[in-house]
């Protein structure tokens, strides 16, 4: 009779999964607490121990890690040698393995975690068996992932044969995947632990989500991985409309990009080509989308936008006026749920998907990748400094605290004009700052907005006067930005000239 070991952390449909393989006639090898779990389904179990004649030791360390047990696993059935070998020191040969190994980086990831305690989740018998199974997959089936045990199980019920050498070679290609993850986020952990978040070697483990209709453009393949299913913008969970495009999930990124420094708020972001053309915090919801719209409602047509609160029935009904790409907020009103869901090719995305702390920022680049923390949005009022004679009013104070917020996401050269809590003009990506100043300026004439007693928000320095003269003819009263230039004095010069108020926060704002 066939055999197959099974001995997982995660459950989850084992006991399923097992009553199908007794059904169609294997026994069953397991450890430990699943053994006992089978039993109590009702199954018949040898223990690992009574197969291998030697007993689990050293707290568990010790009970896989035998060659009866990676005989059976290794062993060629096509080669007389090696089954006479494993017959003469009486191994049974094991043709299939279930195995999802230790929650290590659950355990790590817990608050206060002791050392001791991640240490000792690092599983060793488990990959050891992932990979003996996975390396003599011409006959041994290897499951690491429970949503495969459906299909394993139809394998097994019968087939053809090159049908079922094909589904094993893909099982052991599913395998050694898990087993490098597992043991990158160890080398991971153990970096971490001497504070050093670039060390020699980096593997960064993703799993692929979905497969996507095509990239940027529609002639390029393309595909979503995360790095753990539920996190990040794997969290959110889509109540409506098409499937996400790439250009929808990197627009959502810089949407949730744009609302994160307004947590606890109700803000609403508006996002074409991942840089917003329309950012606002309100009183509710609703408030917040109308002012973010009235910054530049011509480049809002086919947009993501994302909300820091949920979205009710009445800012539901007002974004289903405007071609809208994609939705999220944290969660939608049954009402808001079923007006949007009127609109058949509108994404809704319902649910959070924050950074985890200590995540890396990776942009890829010709035979390399670069790796750089994620800084957060430093609203420190004590840390900055007023530059000129004159001091902000306690209206431009607010606008420039909300300025500072919202210029973080733009893309570099970025300048924001902002009052009453949006923007009314956004000058992004631009070659020089000069020419984000005039956009910004020019994008909020063509809305309509008058500019006179706006404030100013910068990401980067200005090089020259030039951007402040600009700024002045905008009428703009007052500026924020980092400093840091070696024309710093004629800059501020240019400020006091104009009777305008400037604000330096020492950090650097670019989005490349």
């Amino acid at each position: 009779m066939p055999r197959a070991l099974l001995s997982v952390s995660d459950k989850t449909g084992l006991a399923d999964f097992a009553t199908g393989l007794a059904a169609l006639g294997w026994d069953l090898l397991s450890t430990g607490g699943t053994a006992k779990m089978l039993r109590d389904a009702g199954l018949a179990v040898t223990d690992v121990a009574e197969a291998t004649k030697f007993p689990e030791m050293l707290d568990g360390r010790v009970k896989t890690l035998h060659p009866v047990v990676h005989g059976g696993l290794l062993a060629r059935r096509d080669l007389p040698d090696h089954m006479a070998a494993i017959a003469e020191h009486g191994i049974a040969t094991i043709d299939l393995v279930v195995v999802n190994l230790y929650p290590f980086r659950e355990t790590a990831a817990r608050p206060g975690v002791a050392f001791d305690e991640v240490v000792e989740h690092i599983d060793i018998g488990g990959p050891s068996m992932v990979r003996s199974a996975a390396k003599n997959h011409a006959s041994v089936y290897v499951v690491v992932d429970p949503a495969d045990y459906p299909a394993v199980l139809a394998a097994l019920g019968g087939g053809a044969a090159d049908e079922a050498a094909t589904f094993r070679r893909r099982l052991a290609e599913k395998a050694y995947a898990h087993t490098a993850s597992y043991d990158a986020a160890i080398a991971g952990w153990f970096a971490r632990q001497r504070a050093e978040p670039f060390p020699d070697d980096v593997s960064l483990p993703f799993v692929r989500r979905q497969a996507l209709r095509y990239g940027e453009n529609p002639d390029q393949r393309a595909a979503f991985y995360v790095e753990r299913r539920g996190a990040g913008l794997d969290g959110l969970v889509q109540q409506g409309g098409k499937e996400l495009s790439f250009n929808n999930l990197l627009d959502l990124e810089g949407a949730l990009l744009a609302i994160d420094p307004f947590a606890g708020e109700p803000a609403c972001a508006i996002i074409k080509h991942t840089t917003p053309c329309g950012l606002a915090i309100g009183a509710t919801a609703l408030e917040a989308y109308q002012k973010a719209l009235a910054c530049d409602p011509v480049s809002a047509f086919g947009s993501v936008i994302a909300f820091s609160v949920p979205v009710d029935d009445a800012t539901a009904e007002a974004v289903s006026a405007l071609f809208v790409e994609c939705i999220t907020a944290p969660a939608f009103s049954a009402g808001a749920v079923e007006i949007l869901g009127k609109k058949k090719n509108l994404r809704v995305l319902a649910g959070t998907a924050r950074w985890p702390a200590g995540a890396m920022d990776l942009k890829r680049v010709r035979g390399g990748v670069l790796l750089q923390e994620r800084v957060p949005v430093a609203v420190d009022r004590d840390a900055w400094v007023v530059k000129t004679r004159r001091q902000p009013t306690a209206a431009e104070w607010v606008d420039l605290t909300f300025a500072w917020r919202a210029v973080a996401s733009v893309k570099s050269n970025a300048i924001v004009l902002a009052r009453g809590g949006a923007t009314i003009g956004i000058g992004a990506g631009q070659m020089s700052r000069v020419d984000a100043s005039y956009l910004a300026g020019h994008k909020a004439q063509q809305s309509g907005h008058a500019t006179v007693g706006a404030v100013l928000g910068s990401d980067a320095f200005f090089p020259f006067r030039d951007g402040v003269e600009h700024a002045q003819r905008a009428g703009v009263t007052a500026v924020i930005q980092p400093g840091g230039s070696v024309r710093d004095d004629e800059v501020i010069a240019a400020a006091d000239e104009f009777g305008m108020a400037m604000v330096f926060t020492g950090q650097r704002l670019f989005r490349h």
